[in-house]
């Protein structure tokens, strides 16, 4: 069985991979809990200048959360203990010591957009498509990412993308300053990579991470003000009846 979550230490940078391709990188709790882990065990490491998410695949970075496991999670205390196990991964990506460049594969959706807007930066393939598709299941932001499309967007523009909870195109996301990069024609997601990164790699390590320590405590400051008004607004949506039904009809009949 494939490992479902890939770390390699290379040099500097810390290169993290998503294994799930054949659930289209789905965020099962265990790949969160994971993730979560290797985040906090490498901050200690005083040589990492920064650290690359991707996933496996040409098609998805993260499809979402995984429906079916998380179809058992109903209760109130059941739904809130969900998103805080959750949100504490994305935390460990977001207060990682050095910038954190999310690698798009592929689409990011619903909770794989939350993920891409935990790390720092954003590059992607032309093919790559952004979406907050909460609201599709009649749901919210869970995770943080509600918090930090507002901080990037402003917040009437970052509301009207959650609420139309449609899939931007690469160009279109960035336009909108979502993406710093989208690969050039011909080349590869990690050609681009390594071209926006050398830049960044030239800059001493206590320079790095000063800059990471400042944007940090600006996001750290949002996410304190508004974390818990995000999660009452999941954990409200969440056990919801409305949410039962769209979720049914994602999920499809079930097999047998």
């Amino acid at each position: 069985m494939n490992d479902i979550l890939l770390v390699e230490h290379r040099g500097d940078r810390l290169q993290v991979t998503i294994n799930r391709p054949e659930r289209r990188n789905a965020l099962s709790l265990e790949l969160l809990d994971r993730l979560g882990a290797t985040f906090t065990r490498y901050a200690a490491d005083p040589t990492l200048k920064c650290a690359v998410l991707t996933a496996a695949g040409d098609r998805c970075f993260a499809a979402g959360g995984d429906l079916r496991e998380l179809a058992a999670v109903r209760s109130e205390a059941d739904t809130l203990a969900m998103s805080r196990r959750a949100r504490a991964a994305l935390a460990a990506v977001r207060c990682f010591p050095v910038p954190v460049l999310a690698a798009l594969n592929g689409h990011a959706l619903g909770g794989g957009a939350e993920l891409a807007l935990a790390c720092d930066l954003r590059v992607a393939t032309p093919q790559t498509e952004i979406g907050f598709l909460q609201a599709q299941l009649n749901v919210t932001t869970a995770w943080g990412g509600g918090i930090d499309l507002l901080a990037l967007l402003g917040p009437a523009r970052g509301l009207a993308l959650l609420l139309e909870a449609r899939r931007l195109p690469a160009a279109q996301a960035l336009q909108l300053g979502l993406l710093e990069r989208v690969c050039g024609p011909g080349e590869s997601l990690a050609a681009c990579t390594d071209s926006f990164l050398a830049p960044l790699l030239e800059r001493p390590v206590q320079v790095l991470r000063a800059y990471k320590a400042l944007a940090l405590a600006a996001r750290r400051a949002l996410h304190d003000r508004l974390a818990a008004v995000e999660e009452g607004g999941f954990t409200t949506t969440w056990t919801h009846p409305d949410h039962w039904s769209a979720a049914e009809l994602a999920l499809g009949p079930k097999p047998g």
